[in-house]
């Protein structure tokens, strides 16, 4: 920034900024007191006197007109329903902040400070990361653009750098090298995004790399070049959040850049450089957690008008009781296994245990979360270095969990102030041996002074020292970790609402999509398939039903869906196939999205037999296409009403496809199996053999680390690679009932069982696993055809008709080579069922019996 010059920022109002910052700051603080009340232990006196205190130092440092224009962008967004975060970083810990609406926790009742965010001993800028709703952060840019001028407000560009793997490509095609030449040498080149290798490095550890070089006089001349381009700026882009915002025309204080995808100018100049331009920067962030949130509050809302996800308990016994167990899928932060683990262990029963583990857990201070746990629950007891550190680290068990715990500790027990605590924080955090020498004696004296004892002092300030290593910002903690209790709050009392509109913000994942859905088969709660006539263009609520959403189907476009329910909500739900033709834009539906609607079930409202829709689907168009061109020409429909009859659209005849089918269809439709799964046919056979499911064998792996079983799965992909040495090797995907999973499958196994190994293939597989971080590896061991090993299984059926039609047809699909008896069940109500068994015994497989259930008058089968 310009040294002794304020940042240059526009006039917020006409006036003294300072005065209106006071009075829009009193304003607030008295509203939140009037609303929310005193934090426990403090006076209304102690409120005003931190404020004073706050405004104090933000006016003489000239800060206002920062504070005023953020107040100002947030207000608006809140004022728009916009969902804006609670607070992150260390602004969390301004009371200014706070009555101003910029952040939403009380720092006086989670000892948040002041000077963790803004020092008067250390002049830097106050830097506020505002979260906004993903789906309406243009907005607010848009409002500050107005607000202050198009001119002024500026993204800040960033620079993509030819890195090792990008320069060599680059080079290569400049070379004119063949692209598969080009790319096996850049895939030689390890790939670490948190610590990329030079190319310099990746030549000296590849010996491919040194043996190219040496060989091919033109790989030689590639990296020649690279090694003098690698680094420098390859492409410009823009911060992913930054703004600024400038007292005039930007073009009078730094150059600009037109990035031709945004409609918002940005600065050469990259953020380091801008702020030494004296240009403020404004973060606006998306976070898509608030979008789920507001998502899950509308529709919670429909049943409960008043309820607000912003004036949630935080003591709410049924939310902790669900942490407690572990069951975090959707939760804000706590989804990873090794989260999951850390809050089941820690049994956290209130808010401020969730603070504590955001803050723990990450590289460091996770190693003291089983001290933190074991403390807790009373299995250890919590000591002290010395009686006035317990009031500071009370509320964590004894163990340093935060930067502002050090700042305290350095206050009450060597005289520091918080500025100057600050100031030590970061000293003990950059580990400069001249600064901390300086500041050991600092604080020895001062601990001297109040008669602690050298050795006790030395033993503090080593303490304190070792933690600001890896230090965490309560600051920040404890708005992320509110963010956490929310999604867990509404997980825990609204999780139809919640898993609805969780699965809307992830319609594009199908991973996430299939394990929000096992989530909800695991709480009770049915995901309905798509319909045509009752589902929406995202995930719908109705009782305690969520309607799959018609959008998250593969190949289908939103525009085309949001068309769809747009007619429906005017005109009623579609009557039929030719109702549905008939009203329909034509030129929003293809072929395509017809066939993934089709094999999703959408049109079962009409005709069930999905086979016999799909055969119809050119039809199908061909009206709707004749009934757009005619009302575009102005003519009368063509039936003179509305088509209520299938006459109107006759569709060819179809034998319903088989179960085995239908699923497959769906499947590709969805992207995984919703109304069923391929193995239900075999669930006998399964239970005879052994056989464990995924999510059992998943948790057995996670509590041993490592784990040996027998798995089913219908296999869903393989992608075969070659290893270093040439071998080939693959990577199968499978999934059952429960879950999908993958495995590696080496050479010898591979060759072996490659027949059995395709997509749609029913298998059981041997494994051995293990956990890497909280990722399960699989390697097979084994492989052998599902079918197969069924055919051991003494099976049998029982068939229920109502009358003998379909008898013929029965004994066609038999056969007398298995051990497997039959039985046919006639169903008579009136007079009573009657039961008669085929003579001799029959090959009996989930095909068959699948192919039994699809002939038409067959009321059920079932098993034996």
């Amino acid at each position: 920034m310009l040294k002794g010059l304020p940042p240059i920022l526009p006039r917020f109002a006409e006036g003294d900024e300072a005065v209106e910052l006071q009075r829009q700051a009193q304003e607030g603080l008295e509203a939140r007191l009037a609303t929310r009340g005193l934090a426990p232990g403090f006076t209304r006196a102690d409120y005003e006197a931190r404020l004073s205190f706050e405004l104090s130092v933000i006016i003489k440092m000239q800060y206002p007109g920062y504070f005023l224009i953020v107040a100002d962008f947030i207000k608006w967004a809140k004022a728009q329903t916009i969902p804006v975060g609670p607070g992150r970083g260390s602004g969390a810990g301004s009371l200014v902040a706070y009555a101003l609406t910029i952040t939403d926790l009380d720092p006086m009742r989670f000892g948040l400070l002041f000077e963790r965010f803004l020092n008067p001993d250390r002049v830097s800028m106050p830097d506020f990361d505002i979260d906004f709703c993903q789906d309406r952060r243009d907005e607010v840019i848009t409002y500050v653009q107005g607000r202050y001028g198009a001119d002024r407000v500026a993204q800040i560009i960033t620079f993509g750098k030819l890195q090792a793997r990008m320069v060599t490509r680059d080079v290569g095609r400049v070379l004119q090298m063949s692209y598969g030449h080009v790319d096996r040498l850049s895939k030689l080149i390890p790939m670490n995004p948190a610590k990329p290798l030079t190319l310099a490095q990746a030549i000296a550890a590849e010996p491919k790399l040194q043996y190219e070089a040496e060989t091919e006089p033109q790989v030689a001349r590639l990296f020649e070049i690279a090694l003098k381009l690698e680094g420098l700026d390859r492409n410009a882009s823009t911060h992913a959040a930054g703004i600024v915002i400038g007292d005039r025309p930007l073009t009078e204080l730094v150059p600009l850049y037109r990035d031709p995808r945004s409609t918002v100018p940005a600065t050469q100049f990259n953020m380091k450089y801008v702020e030494k331009a004296g240009l403020v920067k404004f973060d606006f962030l998306g976070l898509k957690t608030l979008t789920v949130i507001d998502r899950a509050q509308k529709l919670i809302r429909r049943r409960m008008p008043q309820f607000d996800a912003n004036a949630i308990p935080l003591d709410d016994e049924k939310t902790y009781k669900m942490l407690a167990h572990g069951d975090t899928v959707g939760v804000f932060q706590l989804e990873s296994a090794g989260m999951r683990d850390a809050v089941r262990a820690m049994q956290a029963d209130r808010f401020e245990d969730l603070i504590a583990l955001v803050a723990l857990y990450r590289p460091g201070p996770m190693a003291n979360i089983p001290v933190y746990c074991a403390r807790k629950l009373g299995k250890e007891q919590t000591e002290y270095l010395h009686p006035k550190l317990e009031p500071i680290l009370k509320e964590t068990f004894g163990v340093i969990t935060y930067q502002e715990q050090v700042q305290q500790v350095a206050r009450d027990l060597a005289g520091y102030t918080l500025a100057e605590a600050d100031l030590l924080r970061r000293a003990m955090g950059k580990k400069i041996q001249k600064e901390m020498d300086a500041q050991r004696a600092r604080f020895m004296a001062g601990a001297a002074e109040r008669e602690i004892t050298e050795a006790t002092a030395t033993a503090i300030f080593d303490a304190c020292s070792k933690f600001a290593e890896y230090g965490f910002n309560k600051s920040h903690s404890a708005p992320y970790a509110y963010i956490s209790y929310q999604t867990a709050y509404l997980k825990a009392n609204f999780p139809v609402e919640f898993l609805a509109a969780s699965m809307s913000l992830d319609m594009g994942n199908t991973d996430k999509l299939l394990q929000f859905r096992d989530e909800a088969k695991r709480l009770g709660v049915r995901v309905a398939p798509p319909s045509i006539n009752n589902s929406d263009v995202d995930f719908a609520v109705e009782g305690e039903v969520i309607h799959y959403a018609l959008a998250a189907l593969k190949n289908v476009g939103t525009g085309a869906m949001d068309q769809i329910v747009a007619e429906r909500a005017v005109n009623g739900a579609f009557l039929s196939l030719a109702d549905f033709a008939k009203r329909v834009d034509s030129r929003q539906l293809n072929k395509r999205a017809m066939e993934s609607l089709v094999k999703a079930g959408a049109f079962d409202c009409f005709n069930p037999n999905r086979a016999q829709v799909h055969g119809g689907i050119e039809t199908i168009l061909a009206f709707a296409n004749r009934t757009t061109e005619e009302e575009t020409a102005g003519q009368n429909d063509l039936f003179g009403g509305s088509a209520k009859s299938e006459d109107a659209l006759p569709l060819p005849m179809a034998e319903p496809w088989l179960a085995s089918d239908r699923l497959s269809n769906e499947f590709e439709a969805v992207g995984f199996y919703l109304s069923g799964h391929p193995l239900d046919d075999y669930a006998r056979a399964l239970t005879s053999l052994r056989v464990e499911s995924w999510s059992v064998f998943l948790v057995r792996l996670m509590a041993e680390g490592k784990a040996a079983g027998k798995l089913a799965g219908t296999v869903s992909h393989k992608q075969e690679r070659r290893s270093k040495k040439g071998n080939k090797f693959a990577f199968i995907g499978f999934s059952d009932a429960t879950g999908q999973f993958e495995a590696v499958c080496f050479s010898d196994l591979l060759e072996e069982a490659r027949g059995v190994l395709e997509a749609g293939k029913q298998v059981i597989v041997m494994v051995e696993a293990e956990m890497d971080g909280d990722t399960p590896k699989l390697r097979l061991q084994r492989v052998e055809s599902l079918d197969q090993a069924a055919k051991n299984v003494v099976q049998g059926l029982q068939i229920f008709v109502r009358d003998a039609g379909p008898i013929a047809s029965v004994k066609k699909r038999l056969s007398e080579n298995g051990r497997g008896p039959v039985r046919i069940t006639l169903l008579r109500p009136a007079t009573g069922d009657i039961d008669f068994e085929l003579p001799g015994t029959f090959l009996v497989s989930p095909q068959i019996r699948g192919a039994i259930k699809a002939i038409p008058g067959v009321v059920d089968v079932a098993d034996l």
